[in-house]
């Protein structure tokens, strides 16, 4: 009779005649590890399938809406790990400055234009309130080479 080697375990098997494709052997965790698989393969691939996936979540999310608050209350030392972690990541942030993602990069040229000016963040995290303003260009340098209107270095000029 043949043998495979269960792709769970690693250990060798006997498969089930009735099962001609069979990879997994019997054992509990294996199977688990079988269903797993099958579902993320599926998850990745199904569109309709990640869709019911969803649906289904919610559904059991509105029929047990104080499920995350218990669960919490009764796990605070993970809580408090994760309120520590999650300092470390803001500080981290902080580091690296955060910006919107319609923000300028220095050197950018701005043309005239309606613009969306957000304040600079605090603590790195940016805010929600902004100002729509319109910017008009008053100057633009011009084509020439070295020099700019009014006899200025193009090192003479900010920006």
């Amino acid at each position: 009779m043949e043998h495979r080697r269960c792709l769970g375990c690693g250990l060798w098997f006997r498969p089930r005649p009735q099962t001609p494709g069979q990879r997994y052997c019997g054992e509990k965790a294996c199977q688990r590890e079988r269903r797993r698989r099958w579902q993320r393969e599926r998850q990745r691939s199904d569109a309709d399938y990640r869709a019911n996936q969803r649906r289904a979540q919610q559904a059991w999310a509105s029929r047990h809406g104080e499920y995350w608050r218990d669960w919490r209350g009764r796990h605070p030392e993970y809580c408090e790990r994760n309120r520590r972690r999650q300092r470390l990541r803001d500080q981290r942030r902080s580091a690296a400055t955060l910006a919107k993602m319609d923000a300028s990069t220095p050197g950018l040229r701005v043309p005239s234009g309606t613009y969306r000016l957000v304040p600079e963040a605090v603590a790195g995290l940016a805010k929600m309130d902004a100002w729509t303003v319109e910017i008009a260009v008053i100057t633009a340098p011009c084509a020439g080479a070295g020099r700019l209107r009014g006899g200025l270095q193009r090192e003479d000029v900010i920006g």
